[in-house]
Parts: C-alpha cells; structure tokens; sequence
C-alpha cells in the first residue's frame, strides 16, 4: 500500500508561528521539500494579511517555487476571493476548507455552518482543477466541544466528488473514534494533531480505514490561530519513520526530511516538536 502523504508546513506549520517568515523562505521550504519526495505539498493559504499575517504574500512564494515533477502543489481558501486568488496562482490543487460547527466557521472564515457549506458548493461548481475539502474540527471543537458524528457524515457527503479530509483540528480524538468516522464517511484523508499525543495511533487508525491521505507538518509545526491551544501537527518524518516501519510505502526520503528539519530549528533558533530529527533513523 503507498499513501499520498500531505506537508502542509509551509501553510499550516507556519500560520501559527509568532515569527513571519519571507516570502522566499517559505518557497524555499516548499523547494525542499518537493526535493525530499513529497508528492503533495499544501504550499500556501490564500487568506487575508490582517487575519493570518504568517500567509502574507502567497502570490511571491508560489513565484518562489521551483515546480518538480511528481509534487503536487495546493492551495487553502476560505471563500469564493480566496478561490480566485488560487485560480491566478496557478497551483495544481485547491483545499476548500470549512468547519463542522457553526461557532468554529464564524470564529475562523467569518462565516455562518450554512455560508461556509454555500462557500465550498461554490468551489467545487467553478473549479476546473482536483479539490479537497477539509472539515475542521470534525472531531472536537473548541468552543462547542464535542461534535456529532452524524453532523460530520452528513457534511462529507454533500461534498461528492471532492476528495475530503477529515481534521482533528485541536487534537482530541483517539484512533477509535478516527476509525469509526472515517469508515462512516468514506472520506479520503486524515488530518491530525498531535495535542494530546494521540496523533501518530490516530494516523495508523485512518490507514486502516482505508484513508489515501495523509496530512503532516516538517517537524511538527503548527496549529490554528483561530483554536486555542490546537498545537503539534504530526511532525512528517515521524510520521515516514512509523509508516515505513509498518510496511506502508511513502516514497519520501526520511533522511532529507530529518534535514530539513534541522534547517528550520536553526531559523526558530528552539528545539521543534519532531522526536524523529533529533533522534535520527534507526538502524542507523
């Protein structure tokens, strides 16, 4: 079995950053890891400055990248302008995300449940490129709390078509329940975090229910301005070192990743969330 593993570092790992780092530095962390194997990477947010100031300049990175045979590059959008901002950058895949709850959407897109579903119709209707639809918080939200399951199934399948991810935004989820949902959706991917150290097991429960995507972030980084206390995406290459380990096939060179991983604790100047990087591949 080979899996579509997901960085999604350079957007979602650095949105949550204090730090905002330039243009060419985010396209350089792109470059690297297209480099390093990825076959998707999830390059950008096109995102108001003023909300997530970390994603500003999303047209100068996408200029940045050097486009590698065998990576596909995708693209967040809230909303119908964020679409037309992907549409002109050229990027292969756009991620229509969306929340589950009605609290999460008007804290994140500013947005009612029922504008944000009219939203990602939207998309889906005017989009000529592949789409994923990511549901946020589908298991656990911040201000709601527990989510329903059947809410969860009901909104994955109004997205037929798409590819659709679901999100354990604030990292409150344990593989059964992972594996329950994903089995009752028949959704694509997995989106975890490692808040609660439960996001590598949670990864394994989504391959064995039948997920073909993974989301994860270069070194751990990331979270949700918008969820508080929503950090620790799974770090990739623990999550390469696990998988390949357990016979599932990535294709993603663990080494350049460790690499990689280093680079960016050297431009944080702290120790990053990643235990693989630190560690190093065993056997040696």
């Amino acid at each position: 079995m080979r899996l579509t593993l997901c960085d999604v570092g350079p957007r979602d790992g650095l949105q949550n950053e204090a730090e905002t780092l330039e243009p060419v530095t985010r396209a350089e962390l792109v470059n690297r890891l297209a480099a390093a194997g990825l076959p998707r990477i999830e390059a950008v947010s096109f995102v108001r400055a003023d909300r997530v100031p970390q994603m500003t300049g999303a047209e100068e990175v996408v200029a940045g990248i050097e486009r590698r045979a065998g990576t596909e590059y995708s693209g967040l959008v809230l909303n119908e302008q964020g679409y037309e901002r992907f549409r002109e950058s050229g990027l292969d895949r756009v991620n229509a995300t969306l929340g589950a709850t009605e609290e999460f959407n008007r804290r994140n897109g500013n947005a009612s449940l029922n504008e944000a579903i009219a939203r990602v119709e939207w998309i889906l209707a005017a989009a000529t490129e592949p789409v994923t639809v990511t549901l946020s918080v589908a298991f656990g939200c911040p201000f709601e709390g527990r989510v329903d399951p059947g809410r969860v199934a009901e909104l994955a399948a109004r997205f037929e078509g798409a590819e659709v991810v679901l999100a354990d935004t604030i990292g409150v989820a344990v593989p059964s329940e992972v594996r329950t949902l994903m089995q009752r959706t028949g959704a694509a991917g997995f989106h975890g975090h490692n808040t609660r150290n439960t996001g590598y097991a949670n990864a394994l429960a989504a391959v064995e229910a039948g997920a073909s995507v993974l989301d994860s972030s270069v070194g751990g980084l990331g979270g949700c301005p918008y969820a508080p206390r929503a950090s620790g995406n799974v770090a990739t290459e623990d999550l390469v070192y696990l998988l390949e380990r357990e016979g599932v096939e990535t294709g993603v060179d663990l080494h350049a990743l460790i690499a990689i991983a280093v680079w960016l604790e050297g431009i944080f100047g702290r120790k990053l969330e990643g235990q693989v990087y630190r560690a190093g591949t065993w056997p040696a």
